[in-house]
């Protein structure tokens, strides 16, 4: 029987019974879930167990952020003509463009709970999400608050679809635009309670800190926490990683064992294939078993248009319609020797690279890939900058249906929040806007900003941007999603950022549920190596979490000798998933002596324990440890009552400035949110 018939069939039978019970269609509709209910792991699902049957061997999720509908009417009606259409971008969803197996188109909701870190704790539905909170969900399939990643509203990490997929043995990609600790990126690598940590520093380029203003100082691993973004990037250490941001691995690490190291130096001793600001050796590379980390610019990467400006209502506009140009510092221009690096040709490198790795090649790889400056250009009302971007990702997806098989592919293309631009019928009065003109159809296009909570003008003249302040803002709306390839058809209909998590992770068989993740880590283990004079624990097999808390206590006396630092979610140590995680124990334990040490899964609660007995320091070995508590189980955290050990800085002083904050709880959370809120809005 047709499809389509057995669909109208179906329809015609729902309403009818509608009709039958004396009420209209809505007696289907549900209202929502407050906000605390709304908080836990998958808790904001809208499909939830509806799962299907079908498996890829790879996902490559295509992020266009700020790519509203309306962003890629502008760029399509400007690019193709308003009767046309992208290669790859409007061909993803669309039956039988390229021979898919199955193929979906929907749209997802993407609020978030909570408008920053003020609301750390106490969820509340907040329409408007920013990139952090939206590449939160669909990382974790766990709703937060603007401008936290990766940790649910209360700050516990939250296991990320990367980390999830090093555990399932797959290979790993995150290739951007924008600087790789940027929010969306940073989703798939890291676990911050603000968006602005990028490294140990904070967000400098290494020749001052501002740590204590962009990190929560918990998370500093100087103050025993599990480290900004960019040092958590090598943690996580995905197979491949292309984007911006070198300048901030030029910061020097300030605790743990690579302390007075650069982030790049740290990632060298850590066995990566480094590349910086060289198109020609991104497009020399090739698999030799290491990690790629290749960084292309000091920030975000230059966009393929050069910028046009939104002004105020002028009828001269009208009259001369402005043409986009290409901006000639974009990295897709090739070079003398042949080469470019527009994110087409980044993520054609990514995939070789991930199908060469033994990994990808016998278990398949998942990539996310951002096209970041849509959302960066609509913020700065840049209409040609915006469209550029559009395009730029457009061709990427193109790019990879190139590459691989749709058979065993699965290809989603979606955006993390709705944005600004409009177009309009005619210049606004009440808004900036730009009138473009399309060399394909001739149409006359324009395009209105009109979302900026602050004054655009100065002096009544010229509109005025500033990174913090003036600067158009996000919308609330839900957003298209598209896929192509093996479980495709979960995308249809209305479904919700969190449950594009469980697309992914499903249709890759990888843990998705609490359960899952605590039989994840039920395979922890760890021993002591001494080696070089020097003594560390080294933990393996806790691969459900993203970080754990440990003790160490004298099995004689009972006295804690060295533990982590346990006072925030964030504080402890992060795990190395599928790697040996070293926590260093030299000055804290004496050879010889036994002790009990017990190691936690901050997420899953997974614990062990077990006595070890320290070996002369002249031994080179790995010495195991005896169970004293039988296997890894779900036991609760592990609680001591002696002093802290020091890690990096004195403690103390983070006790002392702990205290402070308590005692001015609110006034600095208003201020971090003030700080952190429209500067980090993206």
């Amino acid at each position: 029987m047709n499809k389509h018939h057995v669909l109208k069939g179906t329809v015609a039978a729902l309403v009818a019974t509608a009709m039958l019970a004396g009420v209209s269609g809505m007696a289907y509709a549900t209202n929502g879930k407050p906000a605390a209910e709304l908080a836990g792991h998958g808790a904001a699902q809208r499909i939830a167990g509806m799962y299907g049957n079908q498996n890829a061997k790879n996902v490559i999720l295509f992020i266009g952020d700020g790519m509203g509908d309306s962003e890629i009417t502008v760029a399509r009606d400007y690019l193709h003509g308003a009767n046309g259409s992208f290669d790859g971008l409007d061909k993803i969803g669309q039956p039988s463009s390229y021979g898919d197996t199955t193929v979906g188109t929907g749209q997802y909701t993407t609020f978030s709970l909570g408008n920053g870190i003020q609301d750390k704790g106490k969820p509340t539905v907040t329409p408007v999400t920013d990139s952090a909170a939206s590449g939160s969900a669909w990382a974790t399939g766990t709703k937060t608050y603007n401008n936290a990643l990766d940790v649910d509203v209360y700050g516990t990490p939250q296991m990320n679809l990367t980390e999830l997929a090093k555990a399932a043995g797959k290979a790993t990609g995150n290739v951007t635009t924008s600087e790789i600790q940027d929010a969306t990126p940073a989703a798939q690598m890291s676990h911050s309670t603000l968006r602005s940590c990028y490294g140990p520093q904070g967000k400098t380029d290494g020749s001052s800190n501002n740590a204590a203003d962009q990190c929560e100082v918990a998370q500093l691993k100087e103050n025993g926490g599990i480290g900004s973004i960019s040092e958590q990037m090598l943690d996580t250490r995905a197979d491949v990683t292309i984007g911006g941001g070198a300048k901030y691995l030029h910061q020097t690490v300030q605790g743990g064992e690579y302390a007075g190291m650069t982030v790049w130096d740290q990632a060298k001793a850590m066995g990566y294939e480094t590349v910086e600001k060289d198109v020609d050796a991104l497009n020399a590379l090739q698999y030799d078993g290491k990690p790629v980390l290749a960084l292309m610019a000091d920030g975000n990467l230059q966009t393929q248009f050069a910028p046009s400006v939104a002004t105020k209502k002028d009828p001269a506009k009208d009259e001369n319609p402005i043409k986009c140009s290409t901006n000639p510092d974009w990295l897709g221009n090739k070079n003398a020797n042949g080469n470019s690096a527009s994110l087409a040709d980044m993520t054609r490198k990514a995939i070789d690279l991930l199908e060469a790795n033994p990994n990808g090649q016998s278990n398949g790889f998942f990539l996310q890939v951002e096209g970041a400056s849509i959302d960066k250009q609509d913020h700065n009302a840049n209409a040609c900058g915006q469209i550029g971007e559009t395009d730029d990702l457009d061709k990427a997806i193109s790019a990879a249906l190139d590459k691989v098989d749709l058979n065993e592919t699965l290809i989603i293309v979606t955006a993390d929040h709705a944005h600004t631009s409009q177009i309009v019928e005619e210049q606004p009065n009440y808004a900036l806007s730009t009138v473009l003109k399309s060399p394909i159809d001739g149409a006359k296009i324009t395009v209105a900003y009109g979302t900026s909570p602050d004054q655009m003008y100065a002096n009544d003249d010229a509109p005025k941007f500033d990174e913090v302040e003036s600067s158009m803002s996000h919308t609330g709306t839900q957003l298209r999603i598209a896929a192509s390839g093996p479980g495709a058809q979960r995308v249809n209909g209305l479904t919700d950022q969190t449950d594009n998590f469980y697309t992914i992770a499903k249709a890759l068989g990888l843990a998705s549920t609490a359960d899952d993740y605590k039989n994840l880590s039920a395979g922890m283990d760890y021993a002591v190596n001494v080696k070089d004079g020097k003594v560390s624990l080294d933990v393996t097999g806790l691969n459900g979490d993203a970080s754990f808390s440990y003790a160490v206590t004298d099995a004689a006396t009972g006295q804690v000798v060295a533990q982590s630092v346990d006072g925030d979610p964030v504080s402890g140590e992060r795990v190395r998933t599928m790697q040996t995680t070293s926590v260093e124990l030299t000055d804290k334990v004496t050879e010889g002596k036994t002790y009990k040490v017990t190691v936690t899964g901050r997420q899953t609660g997974v614990a062990l324990d077990k006595e070890i007995q320290i070996p002369a320091q002249t031994t080179s070995e790995v010495i195991p440890g005896k169970p004293t508590g039988g296997n890894a189980n779900a036991a609760g955290n592990a609680s001591a009552a002696s002093p802290l050990g020091k890690t990096g800085v004195a403690i103390i002083g983070v006790v002392v400035l702990a205290a402070a904050l308590v005692s001015t709880g609110l006034a600095v959370r208003t201020i971090k949110s003030r700080r952190f809120g429209s500067a980090e809005r993206r």
